[in-house]
Order: structure tokens, then C-alpha cells, then sequence
């Protein structure tokens, strides 16, 4: 996938005035231990999808400093003439321990650990950060969506109303990883294999000198897999025009579209114009600004809503439009440290979680405690340990572990929120370093 700007210098500036003031010290060569975590769930989460480590290891293994990127540094003033001959010969060849693609997750957890030199962990902190804050945060928005459908399909939409092409590509990735089950992005179907879905425009049917002629054509056209949009005009007279549309053709619409209007009592009136004209076997898709809670409120009130197409709310995350990812340091040059201000505290030292049923509880790595550990080795030295899991296969994953859940977890509203324990080791660092 193509990019706008050369992704070495996707960062802040401070990570480089950082990187040079360690160059100066002496303690740029220094091993340290970052850590990746969110602070707290966002309101009415009880749970988050780890989602975008495929795209962090790529950008991890790939990292370069070419000569253009370089001669703007040196240029513009931002780095002295020392880290730039550092960076010239920089590869990222730390290690990494990360939460597998598709696994549960809660807040204070890491969901990836990177140790290595100082310069080089601190460098690419926030590349890390709006990677995997943006595809968890849609991963777990279409959960949810898919949640809230009970069993419909949901579809991603969401790539007009996305900031900019490649965090809609990026997010038509996320949300099939969350239980989508489609995309209408192109470039996501030709990347991933997710399959692609589209209707018509209202553009369309307004070119045609009739809805009735657009229908018509539109049905030549696709006779197998044909949706049509009939809420250009008149609903219910969309309706009827899909069934003399479908009787002239000889072809049966798949489904139809309702993107306006009171769609909760649209979409029965609309089931009894096709079910009265003998397309019973056509289903009957919302889309228009829809979340988790629009999606449930439709299905509480019994419309007969065979899918949804879910864009605005989805690739923006909605209610809840930023996740609170943090990147910080645990461990210096083998000390173990902690960050002690007002509600953003940290936890010292290098960690693991382990996941004992439905109970998480954070360690100090390399202790032994009950149940399974999250965090596993994806790095070394730079160099990936396995092969790239298939997309499926995070589905899969994602989908495995949110019906795993309890149901007061996968909640859209008030949900039970669970906060992992502290090991009695990591609780005594804790309060040794307060």
C-alpha cells in the first residue's frame, strides 16, 4: 500500500530531540524496555480487540532513514549532524513480545513490549502508537456492531467518511477482523481477500428518466447478486418499483437498501410490498449513520432487518473517537521504573499477563503464575519468528474469544468491567518504587 509521507518520519519531533539528547549523554546505546497500553477502557467498553501488530511489524522491519528523509533533518535544523549519521545506518534490531491480533484485552494491560537500545525503541513510539490505538479502536467498534446485530451481517461503509484513504483501507481491515463481514473498500478486498460488497447510488437512479428504468437496468446488468437503493424518491414507491423492476427483468433482487427515513417502520412496510409481489426471498439492508446502539434499537423494536452497512460511526469510532494508547517506559538500562502523577501512573518493570479462565492478572515477565500468557515473542533482534497469520485467522481468533466472554462483558451498555490483578511481586515493586 502506497503511502503520503516516507514512514520514518511518521513521528514526533520530540522522539528525535529526545533521540539526539541521548546521542549527546552517552545513553543512547542503552537496553530499555517500552511498554504499549490503554489506559482505560472507553465509556461502555468492557473489553477491546487488540488489532494493527501486522502493520507495526511491518513498519518495524522496514524501517530505513533514506537520503531525502536525511537531508530534510539535517536541512530544516530538527536533528544535529551526529544523529543523522546514526540514523543513516539505523535498523530497528530490538526485540518485541506482543498480544496476538484478535485477542480480548482490557485496560492496563500491554498489548506489545519492545526492548532494546534506548535511541531505537524511543524513536518509534509513536508510529507504534497510532497504528495499533486506531485499528483497536475500530476492531472493537464493529465487535460491538456486530454484537448489537445478533447474527446479521454487518458491512463496512466507512471509507468516504474516513481521515483519508489509508486510514479507511486501514479500517476496512480492522472492522473485518471484528466480525464484518465485507467491505465496500476496494484497495481493503485486493490487500486482505476481504470480499466487497456495493449497491447504487442515489446518482444513479437519478440518470435514468424513471427509478422504475434505473431498476430495470441495474437487474440486466447484476441479475445474481443486484441491491438496490430504493430510497431515492419514495420508499414504499421505491418498493413497488423493485417488484415490477424484478417481473419485467426476470431477475430477483438480492436485497434492497434503506439508507433514510424512520427505518424501523420502513423496513416492514417495504417487507410486505416484496413479500406481496412475490420477492420474499429479497432481503432488506439498513445503512444511514447506524452504530451499535441504532442497530439494536432497530432490532428491539422488530423490523424485519436482515443486515446492516455500518460507515460514519464505524471507521471513526463513534461515541468514542480516540483510544488512549500509551507508550511508556518500564524498564532503564536494568532498573525497573515507574511514572507516579495523578491518575496516570504506571506500573514498573517488564510485564506479562496471564489469562486464567475468565480473569486476567498482570506479572513481572518470567514469573510462573496460573493460566496462560499473553504476551509472545514476535521479534528478535528485528527479525520476525513466524510467518504473518492470514486474516481469517484473526477473525477467527476475535470471534472465538468475545463468545467467550461473559455476558455482562460483551454489554454495549453499562458493561462489567474487569480489571486484571496485580501479581503479589509486581504489587511489592509497586509499592517499593511509590
Amino acid at each position: 500500500m502506497s503511502t503520503l509521507f516516507p514512514a520514518e518520519l511518521v513521528t514526533d519531533r520530540y522522539e528525535l530531540t529526545m533521540a539526539d539528547a541521548y546521542l549527546a549523554e552517552g545513553s543512547a546505546e542503552q537496553p530499555v524496555a517500552f511498554e504499549l497500553s490503554v489506559r482505560e477502557l472507553p465509556a461502555d467498553r468492557g473489553y477491546l480487540i487488540a488489532a494493527g501488530l501486522e502493520q507495526a511489524l511491518e513498519y518495524l522491519t522496514e524501517l530505513r532513514f533514506d537520503e531525502a528523509s536525511l537531508r530534510y533533518l539535517r536541512e530544516s535544523g530538527t536533528c544535529t549532524p551526529a544523529l543523522c549519521a546514526r540514523l543513516a545506518g539505523m535498523r530497528f534490531d530490538a526485540d518485541v513480545h506482543a498480544v496476538a491480533e484478535g485477542a480480548v484485552v482490557y485496560a492496563g494491560e500491554p498489548l506489545l513490549r519492545v526492548e532494546g537500545s534506548r535511541l531505537v525503541c524511543q524513536i518509534v513510539e509513536t508510529m507504534l502508537l497510532s497504528t495499533l490505538n486506531f485499528q483497536t479502536l475500530v476492531a472493537t467498534k464493529a465487535s460491538r456492531c456486530v454484537e448489537a446485530a445478533a447474527g446479521r451481517p454487518v458491512v463496512d461503509f466507512g471509507l468516504r467518511r474516513a481521515h483519508g484513504g489509508q486510514a479507511g483501507v486501514l479500517a476496512a481491515r480492522a472492522a473485518y477482523l471484528g466480525g464484518c463481514v465485507g467491505t465496500a473498500t476496494v484497495a481493503a478486498g485486493r490487500r486482505w481477500n476481504i470480499p466487497t460488497v456495493g449497491t447504487i447510488a442515489h446518482s444513479y437512479v437519478m440518470g435514468h428518466d424513471s427509478e422504475l428504468a434505473a431498476f430495470a437496468a441495474f437487474l440486466e446488468l447484476h441479475p445474481q447478486d443486484a441491491t438496490l437503493l430504493i430510497d431515492t424518491y419514495d420508499t414504499l414507491a421505491g418498493a413497488a418499483n423493485t417488484v415490477e423492476a424484478a417481473r419485467r427483468s426476470g431477475h430477483r433482487p438480492q436485497a434492497v437498501r434503506l439508507d433514510s427515513g424512520n427505518v424501523s417502520d420502513l423496513a416492514g412496510q417495504v417487507r410486505e410490498v416484496l413479500d406481496a409481489g412475490g420477492l420474499g426471498e429479497t432481503t432488506i439492508l439498513v445503512s444511514g449513520d447506524l452504530d451499535e446502539y441504532r442497530i439494536e434499537q432497530i432490532l428491539a423494536g422488530g423490523a424485519p432487518v436482515d443486515g446492516f452497512g455500518v460507515g460514519t460511526q464505524l471507521v471513526t469510532g463513534g461515541d468514542a473517537p480516540a483510544l488512549g494508547g500509551v507508550y511508556k517506559l518500564v524498564e532503564s538500562d536494568g532498573r525497573p521504573v515507574m511514572k507516579t502523577s495523578s491518575h496516570k501512573a504506571t506500573l514498573p518493570g517488564r510485564h506479562q499477563v496471564f489469562r486464567d479462565g475468565d480473569d486476567d492478572t498482570i506479572g513481572l515477565a518470567g514469573e510462573a503464575l496460573p493460566g496462560r500468557p499473553l504476551l509472545e515473542p514476535v521479534l528478535a533482534g528485528g527479525r520476525r519468528l513466524a510467518e504473518q497469520e492470514p486474516l481469517a485467522a484473526l477473525r477467527a481468533r476475535a470471534r472465538a474469544e468475545v463468545a467467550a466472554l461473559p455476558a455482562e462483558r460483551r454489554r454495549n451498555r453499562s458493561p462489567e468491567i474487569h480489571h486484571p490483578r496485580l501479581s503479589p511481586q509486581l504489587q511489592a515493586l509497586k509499592e517499593s518504587l511509590s
